[in-house]
């Protein structure tokens, strides 16, 4: 890999409502402004030569990956290291109350009713970025959740902010090593 393009899924139906979704066997799909927002990805894309397009296991990203690259013979590649992690009990629940659980609790906390914590889920992710750097293709299109692409980019933080729908966000080779490296040292000493 020499490119990584990274790009949160449009908006779903869960996102629209504030709600959360962390199983990727429940349906999820794209509202009208989500299809939108991946039609308009695919138009920012469209001189970029892809030679892979990944996504999550969630159908959110699959349906954006779909719209933006519609036309486009481009490999698809499913990486569930990438997924957004285990709601637990905050499954189908507001967003906010999640939120709340996640700035009073400590990163090695394990999300009721799930087994992941956000350490492990910050593994998991250095994981499945270290996939795409080990890929021959040039230029990666993944299409992810929000939380994943941050930790990349950001570090992993306590507060991070939600990412716009379908931005694309370029990152060379070194960024995303960069971005593993950090991601695994965090997660060897975890702390806010």
């Amino acid at each position: 890999m020499e490119l990584l393009i990274l790009a949160r899924h449009g908006e779903s139906d869960y996102s629209a409502r504030g709600l959360l979704n962390g199983d990727p066997a429940l349906p999820c799909p794209l509202t009208p402004a989500g299809r939108e927002q991946a039609r308009r990805l695919g138009e920012c894309l469209r001189a970029e030569p892809v030679d892979l397009a990944v996504t999550s296991a969630f159908e959110r990203t699959k349906e954006t990956a779909d719209i933006a690259l519609a036309g486009r013979s481009v490999p698809r590649l499913v990486v569930p290291e990438l997924n957004d992690h285990a709601a637990g009990a905050f499954e189908g629940r507001r967003l906010a109350d999640y939120l709340v659980w996640a700035h009073r609790s400590p990163p090695d906390a394990c999300i009721p009713g799930a087994a992941e914590s956000r350490v492990d889920a910050v593994r998991r992710f250095a994981r499945g970025y270290r996939l795409l750097l080990d890929r021959p293709e040039a230029t990666i299109v993944a299409i992810l959740h929000s939380l994943p692409i941050s930790y990349l980019v950001s570090g992993p933080l306590q507060r991070l902010p939600l990412l716009d729908y379908a931005e694309p966000i370029r990152l060379t080779v070194a960024d995303v090593r960069e971005g593993v490296e950090r991601l695994e040292r965090w997660a060897a000493s975890p702390t806010w």
